[in-house]
């Protein structure tokens, strides 16, 4: 069967992610919690991967009913945050690791996604076994960490989701909620690193880029790719679905349109 498989959602941008057993799709179209909070430093510009490997040096979890930050520094200190009244504490701290004046701030709305008009990433579990086998050594968990999708879907083929972009793409529901495709996922360096060390992995795009034009699935319409650094897709939820909620093993429906 077609399901969700898994729920991903990263409350710190640029930090690790967490899973969930079920969600709420927020007004603005994302997931709630999914980058609600972001580091910015003195000229608004924000911390995250793209930015800054050290992003990798930090294990990072968040409870989501509590607000509450937990983080290990690479010798070991452990902190906790409450991101409900303490996010100056949080913010001093981060400003020493990274040697930077920082403020940690916070949007409960929409989170500070990249793609501000779209919504939640999608990828299948398969796509991701089929990566992680480009790559010695990698596992499928560390794929799943260095792409970040939020939505995972079991039960498909590979690149499964590359049918739901391009001109004409049908769209598909996951329980009641509707997702369309927008824009297939141009990656960045984040992905070349592993996700424990921040190290770059040798010929990491060179590659990357000769497989997935390999594989590319003949039912994909190429011309929505610019070009093959490409994974996972970034979907719109139409507002009248906005506020349901996801979950966990919640049937995947491609057939209305």
């Amino acid at each position: 069967m077609t399901r969700l498989d898994r729920l991903t959602v990263y409350p710190v941008k640029g930090l690790d992610g967490i899973d969930l057993e079920a969600t709420d799709v927020l007004a603005g179209g994302t997931l709630a919690h999914d980058r609600e909070f972001a580091l910015f430093d003195a000229d608004g510009e924000v911390v995250n991967g793209k930015r800054t490997d050290r992003v990798h040096d930090l294990e990072t979890d968040f409870e989501p009913s509590t607000a509450t930050l937990s983080v290990t520094a690479p010798d070991g200190e452990r902190r906790q945050f409450d991101l409900e009244t303490d996010r100056e504490a949080a913010a001093d701290w981060f400003g020493d690791f990274f040697d930077a004046e920082l403020s940690l701030e916070r949007d409960e709305s929409l989170g500070f996604v990249d793609r501000r008009e779209m919504g939640p990433s999608v990828i299948s579990t398969a796509t991701l076994e089929t990566v992680a086998s480009w790559f010695d050594g990698m596992t499928v968990d560390g794929a799943r960490r260095r792409l970040r999708a939020n939505v995972e879907i079991g039960g498909v083929d590979p690149f499964w989701e590359d049918r739901f972009v391009g001109e004409d793409a049908p769209a598909f529901e996951i329980g009641d909620v509707r997702f369309e495709g927008v824009t297939p996922c141009g990656r960045c360096v984040v992905p070349q690193r592993d996700p424990d060390t921040g190290e770059p992995t040798d010929e990491f795009r060179r590659r990357f880029v000769e497989r997935r034009e390999e594989t590319f699935p003949d039912w994909a319409d190429r011309d929505a790719f610019d070009h093959y650094y490409t994974l996972m897709i970034i979907t719109r939820v139409p507002e009248r679905d906005r506020g349901r909620a996801l979950e966990v093993g919640d049937p995947v429906d491609t057939r209305r349109q």
